[in-house]
């Protein structure tokens, strides 16, 4: 995956619930109680590892790809809780992914 790709798929899957273009988009599957199709996961980390890697000397992010990364962190664990409180057995492993793309997403803004 080069940095284009990267950014292409996390602008896709972090702005899936504002643009609906995508009905297996992450952020959407989330919505509707379902778990990531697998290796979605993985691929949302990659990315994100990618883009981290790539900017770790910039002092800049464009807003298109930094407003897609927050939507990604914050609704995907937003939704996550609210599937949780309506029942939804979410698998085992999920939690722990989502915060290490939480943990990722920060690290890409604030460089640690």
């Amino acid at each position: 995956m080069d940095y284009k790709t990267a950014r292409n798929f996390l602008i896709d899957q972090g702005t899936a619930l504002i643009t609906q273009k995508n009905p297996d988009a992450f952020l959407l599957l989330l919505k509707q109680g379902k778990p990531p199709i697998p290796g979605q996961m993985t691929s949302l980390l990659l990315a994100l590892k990618l883009i981290q890697d790539t900017l770790v000397e910039q002092t800049t992010i464009d807003r298109t790809l930094g407003g897609a990364i927050y939507l990604l962190v914050i609704e995907s664990y937003r939704l996550f809780e609210d599937g949780k409180r309506a029942g939804v057995d979410w698998p085992p492993l999920l939690k722990e992914d989502l915060r290490r793309l939480s943990d990722t997403g920060a690290e890409i803004f604030f460089g640690h």
